[in-house]
């Protein structure tokens, strides 16, 4: 049998559960415009069937919804140029998390540390869907042949889970129908950290507002919490090793050069010997110049909730053009009448 060509081309989402933060900006949406610039087809999702595996006001999820579009939006990621959509919408990606869930084995599932980590001891009475919805995720990727994700560190585990579920279903009827999807981790700061707590992930549900920078800040609000963010009395190395055991510098470092596009190794010939009183300054100075105006045009579209819908509407039109054939191929292939 040959083997299938497919087209290169790039899925990714983020949960519209509130709060966009630098984090999120750094650890996948600046990497999701480039990629748009790069020789991929692109689709990139608000996952809102994702969120309600944890109950959610519905105001605040429509809300959220259309304020992660806008953070997509103002950050570069062009509806002529990339496929814009929210999941709910394209029907197709719960169809086929279906087919999944029965592909999917239940020691897969629980396996996966993210459930671990937000079942905690309750793991009995949280929702099924939050057991199961990386059979969903897999769904969300492959219902549209997507060959590459940019996924952040922590989320690596599910795409290896992606991967397990298209070698299995694959295997299981006899045909090459779904690509082993290729993760795409690089950057700087792939995994922002907060600014109170170096060894603690950015987090937009840490009860302290100073320990993020959220990408609906004013400028003054993001200098003011660089200003402010934790760092140790010692002077910046001038290489990368001499960050070792300092994790708020690393931190800040990290997110200077991912700002500036540059590595740490050239941030480091430039601030190296330089105090925090020096360099926090030029930190803070870069983020307004680069976030601000993201914040700015996050803020018009929020005042025109008209113009995010139509285009999540296009969106969804476009999507629904690949995700369809799919899914009657796959529906196909099991055996399903037509």
């Amino acid at each position: 049998m040959t083997t299938p060509t497919f087209t290169p081309r790039v899925f990714s989402g983020i949960k519209p559960s509130g709060g966009l933060t630098l984090g999120n900006y750094l650890g996948a949406i600046k990497r999701f415009v480039q990629m748009q610039e790069e020789d991929f087809e692109t689709i990139y999702c608000m996952v809102d069937l994702h969120a309600i595996t944890v109950w959610q006001d519905p105001a605040d999820l429509r809300r959220n919804t259309r304020e992660l579009a806008a953070g997509f939006i103002a950050s570069g990621i062009s509806p002529e140029k990339s496929i814009l959509i929210n999941q709910s919408q394209v029907p197709e990606h719960a169809q086929l998390g279906w087919v999944f869930s029965c592909v999917a084995r239940m020691g897969w599932m629980q396996r996966m540390t993210q459930f671990k980590d937000k079942a905690g001891k309750n793991a009995q009475n949280v929702s099924l869907g939050l057991f199961g919805y990386p059979a969903l995720m897999a769904a969300d990727i492959l219902v549209y042949h997507a060959t590459h994700v940019p996924v952040g560190e922590d989320q690596k585990q599910h795409l290896e889970l992606t991967r397990d579920i298209a070698l299995k279903f694959n295997h299981d009827y006899g045909v090459d129908f779904f690509p082993v999807t290729e993760p795409v981790i690089e950057g700087a700061a792939t995994r922002v950290m907060s600014l109170r707590d170096g060894s603690k992930k950015m987090s937009k549900s840490d009860p302290s507002d100073a320990s993020r920078i959220n990408m609906t800040d004013d400028a003054d609000a993001i200098a003011k919490k660089i200003r402010k963010a934790k760092t140790d009395p010692d002077a910046l190395p001038s290489e990368a090793a001499g960050l070792e055991n300092r994790p708020e510098a690393r931190n800040l470092v990290n997110i200077y050069a991912a700002l500036s596009d540059k590595s740490v190794d050239q941030v480091l010939k430039e601030v190296g010997g330089q105090q925090f009183g020096a360099f926090k300054p030029l930190l803070a100075d870069l983020a307004v110049s680069k976030l601000s105006p993201i914040s700015d045009e996050m803020a018009r579209l929020m005042n025109d909730p008209a113009e995010i819908d139509k285009i999540l509407a296009r969106g969804t039109e476009q999507a629904r053009e690949i995700t369809a054939p799919i899914l009657k191929k796959t529906y196909e292939i099991i055996g399903m009448v037509g």
